[in-house]
């Protein structure tokens, strides 16, 4: 079965993310959209309209529009790249996934469904409002401590410390620990479409800790 696989960036509704941290992924029975924590989007033949390119700045901001029925995505869905989306296109309808009339696999149409019935967005609704929420309560603690003249410097402390090792320790057992994925992933979402963000945000909280570590306190 002939496949398409790319990388280049997306856009799901208003949110955006940049090369390389979507991958578009196309055979005869699907088309998925990994892009990375602002989606995770597959689609069957029947559900979309069409595919057309979509130009926003040329070169730079240029890509596919992909049109669709599925209810639990949002209308807007753009893949970004650095070719040719005409290219692109044809490509994708060698796969034969644009004109696939024929029913695809029960085991297949299966997973769309559990996909596309959980949204775009891949973490689950609960373990995103409980990571937030611990977030705030642990800088909530040094902005407290800030007010009360406990920081001479910048209002950063244990509690930012903390926040932020619990984002580095969340982000590695996702990447390692089965049990978590299955605790903070939707059904259906699968790891590798958010491992890059994942190693980037522990790049990001393990630089800010060390940034924070000789703050004046």
């Amino acid at each position: 079965m002939q496949e398409v696989k790319e990388t280049g960036g997306a856009r799901i509704g208003m949110a955006n993310a940049t090369w390389p941290l979507a991958t578009l992924i196309v055979n005869q029975q699907t088309l998925q959209l990994k892009a990375s924590i602002i989606g995770d989007l597959v689609f069957k033949p029947s559900d979309i309209i069409r595919i057309e390119p979509y130009t926003l700045i040329p070169v730079l901001g240029q890509g596919i529009k992909i049109n669709h029925t599925v209810p639990g995505y949002n209308a807007k869905v753009i893949f970004w790249t650095f070719g040719s989306p005409e290219a692109l296109i044809r490509k994708i309808a060698q796969t034969g996934f644009l004109v696939n009339a024929n029913s695809i696999p029960a085991d297949v149409a299966a997973r769309v469904l559990i996909t596309q019935t959980g949204g775009s967005f891949p973490v689950k609704t609960s373990a995103a409002i409980a990571i937030v929420l611990i977030w705030n309560v642990l800088f909530l603690y040094d902005i407290i401590g800030f007010f009360n003249g406990e920081h001479k410097g910048l209002p950063l402390g244990i509690g930012a410390q903390l926040a932020l090792a619990f984002v580095f320790l969340i982000s590695l057992l996702l990447l390692i620990s089965v049990p978590v994925r299955s605790l903070i992933l939707k059904p259906g979402k699968e790891i590798n479409g958010i491992k890059s963000f994942l190693f980037f945000l522990m790049l990001i909280t393990a630089v800010m800790f060390t940034a924070i570590s000789i703050f004046p306190k």
